[in-house]
């Protein structure tokens, strides 16, 4: 039986699992995240407002749709990303590389423990891998991002989000018969968590983008 806490469902897929399930999925990522996710990623990377000459970490690069447009931006800055799956690094490394650009590095990595000093980025970006997450494992990961943004510096972070609509709704019941077919994705809301680890000026966004529903949470470490 799913138990349900402040309104989010149980994550339902293993951190261990996880690598098995997206590089399942990687072949055919880009498609549904051009579809559903596309609006919430651009208004991310809107926040996130890189200055060229920036330090920026994307965790969860995925196969690269942010990340191609962050080292873009940043042709003179350190871009750094990591993803907990080879699959889709793999897929990122060939998108990036088309681009021409060499101002970058992408490597396997992990969100819980971030392998990189403290305050060593203006900017984090992190799309849609909350989601996945047990809820208890949030307030974790949040203080490893805030340990290595330098004071001033800027989280952006995108997620599936909790129904607004009656047309979001499918979503959640489709979490509830099938996770994987989510990638394991349920609706989360991250807010109060973004304030609890003592980020400032946290301010959402919600976007319905072909009936799916994104959050776009950003706040300063201070």
């Amino acid at each position: 039986m799913l138990v349900e806490r402040k309104g989010i469902l149980e994550a339902r897929i293993g951190k261990n699992d996880v690598p098995k399930v997206y590089a399942k999925i990687a072949p055919k990522y880009d498609t549904w995240g051009n579809l559903a996710e596309s609006k919430a990623r651009s208004r991310c990377l809107e926040l996130a407002n890189i200055q060229n000459g920036e330090a920026v970490l994307e965790v969860a690069v995925g196969t690269g749709l942010a990340f191609a447009e962050i080292i873009k931006a940043n042709p003179e800055g350190r871009n750094e990303g990591i993803d907990l799956t080879e699959e889709m690094l793999d897929r990122a490394r060939r998108r990036v590389e088309k681009s021409g650009m060499k101002n970058y590095r992408l490597e396997l990595g992990d969100a819980y423990k971030l392998e990189f000093q403290c305050n060593a980025f203006d900017v984090l970006i992190n799309n849609y891998m909350f989601d996945l997450l047990p809820e208890d494992d949030f307030p974790t990961v949040l203080a490893e991002f805030k340990r290595v943004l330098r004071p001033g510096g800027r989280v952006v972070l995108v997620n599936m989000a909790k129904a607004e609509h009656w047309y979001n709704y499918i979503w959640e019941i489709i979490y509830r018969i099938s996770p994987a077919s989510l990638g394991g994705c349920r609706g989360v809301y991250l807010m109060p968590y973004l304030k609890s680890i003592g980020f400032n000026q946290a301010k959402r966004e919600f976007i319905s983008q072909m009936t799916f529903p994104s959050e776009v949470v950003y706040g300063i470490k201070l």
